[in-house]
């Protein structure tokens, strides 16, 4: 168990202190409840479009990162379907300069018309780069819009499309940020060499002044239930085909999602995988593949993913990955292959356990999931659970007829 404190501010603001006098830095992470799933369509990619404003000015912050440079600190950022998470690391000597530039920016962040025309052209460059123009780039935009027809999951976080990026308007952007960007929407975790107290009275002169916002409470359209097989052939310019092929499954909070987490770790993780085993080192036409869970807040996909060797088809791929499915439905899991995966789990959680940026960021992660102890209590009830709970759950998630499948063929066979 991690130690921690947690407290909230009157505005709504969660706080979480997790002292470890081992380290000689402090990790300063504020999680905002929100992501792609909160858009609406016509207005896709505003979440990650404010990753980027982010890192500009506020009313006292000239240039973010170079503020934070000259104590010696770094930063970066991501956002997901469900969140956006932003981080820092500096000496712990330095901390009131983390809570500064934080709350300036949550407070008053610059959005003038040529700070956001700035940012709109660096998104759409990286739109075109790194999803438009790289081999297998746009595989999450025919995927998420193939296997949920409602649910704003069927967009990436990138955005659905170009002209959603371009049509933002400066008040979609000033609304976005209004409605996002508060104390009462956010988590904050603060971890390394630091006193609870100065975190508790620093918290409280940089944060507690702000005021909360007026949330909207966020109801995802309710995916209907699949009740056929849904498949997509796109031809590009890529060296081989490639295969995706998804099931639905329960969001991270629901009965059922640990269940798909082991089917996955036991048929495509690691070297010993069944998949790496007969489809990689006993096979000849997959050059990779694995199996996985998108881990989303809402009901989400657990898929099965491969490259195809040279010359070889998706759809006859797909063949040799549905006898490797039908034959664990048929034969289960062994016990001592269960046991395996779960050692390995074990490990892994150790492993990850040793650097204090993964101790403060899966504070945050699972106190937007509901409580921090969520992050043990989930580690125990997946220890827990049985061969026969896990093919339960794998014959109800399974289905061909649930299935979303991608043909990604290549032209030059």
């Amino acid at each position: 168990m991690l130690q921690y404190e947690r407290f909230f501010l009157d505005n709504g603001l969660e706080v979480i202190i997790h002292p470890d006098h081992n380290s000689k830095i402090a990790v300063f992470n504020l999680l905002y409840k929100v992501g792609s799933r909160n858009e609406v369509a016509g207005k896709t990619g505003l979440a990650h479009f404010f990753e980027h404003l982010m890192f500009g000015s506020s009313a006292n912050v000239p240039v973010f990162d170079r503020a934070l440079e000259r104590v010696g600190g770094s930063c970066n950022a991501f956002t997901s379907p469900d969140i956006t998470n932003y981080y820092m690391t500096l000496p712990a000597s330095n901390l009131e300069t983390a809570f500064w530039l934080e709350s300036d920016r949550m407070l008053q962040l610059t959005l003038t018309e040529k700070t956001i025309e700035t940012q709109r052209k660096v998104v759409l460059e990286e739109y075109k780069q790194r999803y438009l123009n790289q081999p297998y780039g746009d595989v999450w935009h025919h995927m998420r819009d193939m296997a949920f027809l409602e649910h704003s999951y069927r967009w990436p976080t990138i955005g659905q499309r170009t002209s959603d990026i371009e049509e933002y308007t400066q008040d979609d952007v000033w609304d976005f940020y209004k409605r996002n960007y508060a104390p009462n929407n956010a988590i904050l975790v603060i971890g390394g060499a630091v006193n609870t107290e100065e975190v508790k009275q620093l918290a409280n002169k940089w944060f507690g002044p702000i005021p909360a916002a007026a949330i909207r409470s966020h109801s995802s359209q309710k995916e209907p239930e699949q009740q056929s097989k849904r498949t997509r052939e796109v031809n590009y310019a890529v060296p081989t085909d490639a295969l995706y092929k998804a099931f639905k499954m329960p969001g991270k909070s629901e009965k059922g999602y640990l269940e798909a987490d082991l089917i996955t770790d036991y048929l495509g993780f690691g070297k010993s995988s069944i998949l790496e085993q007969r489809l990689i080192k006993n096979g000849k036409l997959f050059a990779s593949a694995g199996a996985y869970v998108l881990g989303s807040l809402d009901p989400g996909l657990l898929i099965f993913s491969g490259k195809m060797e040279q010359g070889v088809s998706a759809k006859e791929a797909e063949q040799a990955l549905d006898e490797i499915i039908g034959d664990f439905l048929n034969n289960g899991i062994p016990e001592k292959a269960l046991q395996k995966i779960k050692n390995q789990g074990e490990a892994m959680k150790t492993y990850e356990s040793i650097q204090l940026i993964n101790r403060v960021m899966n504070l945050a992660f699972y106190a937007n999931l509901g409580h921090p102890d969520l992050y043990w209590q989930e580690f125990e009830i997946k220890s827990a659970l049985t061969s026969d709970e896990i093919m339960e759950r794998a014959k109800e998630y399974l289905i061909e007829e649930q299935a979303s499948v991608l043909y990604y063929q290549s032209e030059h066979k």
